[in-house]
């Protein structure tokens, strides 16, 4: 009966899905199995050829073979190494090359024969590349195949460098690398413009004769091109469905990246369910939207056409079930985020005691609280909270060079304009000047310059907050250390990174906190900045009364929105107050038309913004609740 079940929850999966918990499960089950082929083989005096890959996937099961060899005694003696890809052109000594990464997440750290190491060559003449190819293929048939191939994906399907339209016969070769991708790589190149157009590949062919592929996925914003992978039709345009013609293939996931697979994002379309009141609210939602009506407008048929008829049976009449979800959905909305002074708050999202609430808006980079929550901001001191708000990085890495001169020529002018002498700020601009001449994509800027790019972002912010309303004693910059490496790679976090939250914590004792959730943010900044704050006010709770009393909001920002079935506050926006977010916004210069870091979406941060509240809003419209012009959405977070 359990595989039974298990045949009916996989149905619309087409290939083999193994799904961990989280990210650290499946890295350490991915390296035992390697560890255990490696075994295996050295036991039989056979040599294992794995293929490896590169990027943010696979480093904690890199860094798990390393403790595997110098805890548990594996040893990589008579292992070769054949590597999916390379950057065209790329110096073996690059930070960005393949070969510095190997070397520094595995083969430095192990006792491997770098002689078998094989990573396709970036400095070669392109006219001798093709040759170079057809003798990467032949020195892995002559070894009989690689044993073992792991895969990451990217967000084109791409495996290894297949961009869409590659061949499922294709073999190692050169290849033009998709836009989407050059956007994935431009934080570690200091800039799209330096990412390489090209780059050398293993062909789908190749990674094929593997014996055995692990194609890995972590976080939710793989999950919408795994779905495709798994279980939609096979296509060239993303290239790994080509994985659902190989019997040697599984894919290994943690639970965000295998979120939007049909058993976990729709589950009552594959299998009988637990119909608790999560599972129910997101699925009257979501059959709201598949059938095009309003909640209150869904009908028995409608439940039973589409895989719900056990909630009607079970929970039933469905008008009832209609009802119940409807006013749910209505209680998240409210124009008083801070409560709503005298009022009956049990059916609101916040409490109407005390009236005047402090509220600490935590901002990861310098303009987050008013791209992600700039409206419900504003409301708060209107309504007469005492709203402070909290930048945690100087977001100094996301600032123009060019911008960095025009400041300092603006200083030596102010300077000599009032009669000082600008002698030791023009030999301090000289020097800016050749270093940013002379700049290597991502190098380390000098500490001048980068000093002058926190003092743009903190300026901007400043002047974002007191178009709030906020008073300058309410503004609060934490510069954590953990962020200022002058690297787009940051430092882990430290004590002292959770220290200093603590103190501004016990400073302003709020009963509110609004914290960043959105995770799926490129540059990686807006997890740890909220595991920070948590890790801080998990310990003021042990000690401090007024913790038990403060509630922490979620928010989203440039880069998704919760879904609806999620969201705990909304917070309608008229037009005025849509303008008046954009305007905050707009205080953000160094950030407007072309920012440093955009991700994969063209589209300015306070488009961004207003495209992303107006379909908030839109949502609860076509739900069948009232019209407004934009929403800002909350999820409260139970620590």
């Amino acid at each position: 009966m359990a595989r039974l079940n298990l045949l009916e929850e996989t149905r619309y999966e087409k290939l083999p899905v193994t799904v961990y918990p989280d990210q650290h499960a499946a890295s350490l089950a991915v390296a035992a199995r390697i560890a255990t082929l490696i075994r295996k083989k050295q036991a039989a005096g056979e040599p294992t050829v794995l293929g490896l890959a590169t990027g943010v996937t696979p480093i904690q099961v890199y860094a798990e073979l390393i403790r595997l060899h110098k805890e548990d005694g594996l040893s990589f003696k008579g292992v070769i190494t054949f590597n999916l890809d390379e950057y065209y052109p790329m110096k073996p000594d690059a930070a960005q090359s393949y070969v510095t990464f190997m070397n520094e997440n595995l083969f430095d750290h192990i006792d491997i024969d770098k002689s078998l190491v094989h990573i396709p060559n970036g400095t070669l003449p392109q006219d001798e590349v093709a040759a170079f190819c057809l003798e990467y293929e032949r020195q892995i048939e002559e070894l009989g195949g690689l044993d073992l191939q792991i895969l990451g994906i990217g967000r084109t399907g791409h495996i290894g460098f297949n961009e869409p339209g590659s061949a499922p016969n294709s073999g190692t070769r050169l290849v033009t690398l998709d836009d989407l991708t050059r956007n994935d790589a431009s934080r570690d190149f200091g800039g799209k413009e330096n990412v390489p157009t090209k780059a050398i590949t293993m062909g789908v062919g190749t990674i094929f004769k593997a014996r055995e592929i692990i194609l890995m996925a972590w976080s939710a914003k793989k999950a919408p091109i795994v779905r495709k992978a798994v279980e939609g039709e096979i296509s060239g345009e993303v290239p790994a469905t080509f994985l659902q013609l190989s019997d040697n293939v599984e894919f290994v996931l943690d639970a965000d990246a295998a979120s939007g697979l049909t058993r976990f994002d729709t589950p009552w379309l594959v299998s009988d369910c637990v119909w608790d009141n999560t599972m129910k609210k997101k699925a009257v939602i979501w059959l709201s939207g598949a059938v095009g009506k309003p909640i209150l407008k869904l009908t028995e048929e409608d439940y039973n056409s589409n895989g719900m008829a056990q909630l009607a049976v079970e929970q039933g009449p469905v008008y009832q079930i209609n009802i119940d979800i409807f006013n749910q959905v209505q209680h998240t909305i409210t124009g008083w985020p801070g409560g709503k002074p005298g009022a009956d708050d049990s059916q609101r999202p916040e409490r109407a005691e005390p009236a005047r609430k402090r509220s600490i808006v935590f901002s990861p980079h310098p303009d987050d609280d008013v791209i992600s929550m700039g409206g419900t901001f504003i409301r708060l001191v209107d309504q007469g909270h005492d709203v402070h708000v909290a930048y945690q990085t100087s977001g100094n890495t996301a600032v123009w060079d060019d911008d960095v001169l025009r400041y300092m020529e603006f200083a030596i002018d102010f300077k000599h304009s009032v009669g000082e002498d600008t002698a030791k700020l023009q030999g301090i601009y000289d020097d800016m000047r050749k270093f940013i001449a002379t700049k290597q994509p991502n190098q380390i800027d000098t500490p001048e310059i980068r000093d002058v790019k926190g003092f743009i972002r903190k300026t901007e912010a400043i002047s974002g907050a007191r178009f709030a309303g906020l008073p300058d004693s309410n503004i609060h910059f934490q510069a954590l250390p953990f962020y200022e490496t002058g690297k787009t790679k940051k430092n882990s976090v430290g004590e002292e990174d959770v220290i200093l939250t603590m103190e501004l914590l016990q400073k302003i004792k709020p009963q509110q906190v609004f914290a960043a959730g959105d995770f799926a943010d490129p540059n990686g900044t807006h997890i740890v900045c909220f595991n920070i704050i948590l890790a801080a006010l998990t310990r003021l709770k042990e000690t401090e009364d007024w913790v038990k009393d403060c509630r922490m909001w979620l928010y989203r920002g440039a880069w998704q929105e919760f879904p609806t079935h999620e969201i705990e506050m909304a917070v309608p926006l008229s037009p005025a107050e849509v303008l008046r977010k954009r305007n905050a916004i707009f205080k953000h210069q160094s950030q407007k038309d072309r920012p440093v870091f955009p991700g994969d979406d063209a589209r300015e941060f306070w488009v961004r913004a207003e495209d992303r509240n107006r379909e908030t809003a839109q949502n609860y419209d076509k739900l069948g609740m009232a019209e407004y012009a934009a929403m800002e959405a909350f999820v409260r977070y139970n620590y």
